[in-house]
């Protein structure tokens, strides 16, 4: 009984610290099918009392988001799939390989973490701009393919793999390009899952980077367009929060279809060998 009454009280407080956090998401998600007048009338109303979907057609119809999502999806997919090659080919290097100052360079990578973007910001920007990428999509691709966080992670998940398996291979002739490739990568899912998680969730809410980078509105991201979608005078609340839900759509479905790989990948990216 004792443990019964423990595991109950236990239960009851994360289902109220859940609650709590889920508080302002499902609040948002509510309001975006309540009329103007309901969004601000008193008291407030928590479920709409007229449900309506003229919101988000009233904002695809004056925002133009079908464009900016499009922006979006090629930015994250494309520099998710270039994060996902890179850092696990850099991973795979510093886990397997021995070379000179392996370990330095890794560290010298890793303190990259201690700096803020706007430490870096005018470097990269300056970069960017030398190799004609400023204002296109291939500015938001390229600079963030390579992470200090995607080559740790993907170190720390190959160290989990037994040296005997790549020897094996080399033994029975397999080329280091084809024991990466065929070998591996399948063994990689979950850590792979990771990488697509995380890439994927940064460049999709980045808004930062995009601001400096991208100048005409048609080129614009998601986040761009929802912060441009407040006017200097008037904000239209029940649009930009019908397009603040639509946002979050394939954030949710990318987690959905990899949580599981997910799990897994953080459980082993953890351990050493």
């Amino acid at each position: 009984m004792g443990n019964a009454v423990k595991k109950t009280f236990l239960y009851c407080i994360l289902a109220l610290l859940t609650l709590t956090f889920l508080f302002p998401i499902i609040w948002v998600m509510l309001s975006a099918f309540k009329k103007s007048s309901e969004l601000f009338s008193w008291p407030p109303s928590f479920f709409p009392r007229t449900p309506t979907l003229d919101n988000f057609i009233a904002a695809f119809n004056k925002g133009d988001f079908g464009r900016y999502f499009y922006n979006s999806a090629v930015v994250s997919v494309s520099s998710t799939i270039l994060a996902i090659i890179i850092n696990t080919m850099a991973g795979f290097a510093f886990a397997k390989y021995k070379f000179k100052f392996r370990d330095a360079i890794f560290i010298g990578f890793l303190a990259t973490l201690m700096l803020p973007l706007e430490v870096i910001m005018i470097p990269i920007f300056q970069v960017i701009k030398r190799f004609s990428m400023y204002n296109s999509l291939l500015g938001i691709i390229i600079p963030p393919a390579a992470t200090p966080t995607g080559v740790f992670l993907a170190r720390q998940y190959f160290l989990s793999i037994p040296d005997e398996l790549l020897e094996a291979a080399r033994i029975d002739g397999a080329s280091e390009r084809r024991i990466f490739v065929q070998l591996i990568l399948p063994n990689a899912k979950p850590l792979m899952s990771v990488l697509f998680i995380f890439s994927f969730m940064w460049r999709w809410n980045d808004y930062m980077w995009p601001l400096l980078v991208i100048r005409d509105m048609d080129k614009y991201t998601v986040q761009l367009a929802l912060a441009n979608f407040s006017g200097q005078f008037s904000v239209d609340w029940s649009s930009l929060l019908a397009m603040a839900v639509i946002s979050m759509i394939p954030m949710l479905v990318v987690f959905l279809i990899f949580q599981k790989q997910f799990v897994k990948g953080m459980v082993v990216s953890g351990m050493k060998e």
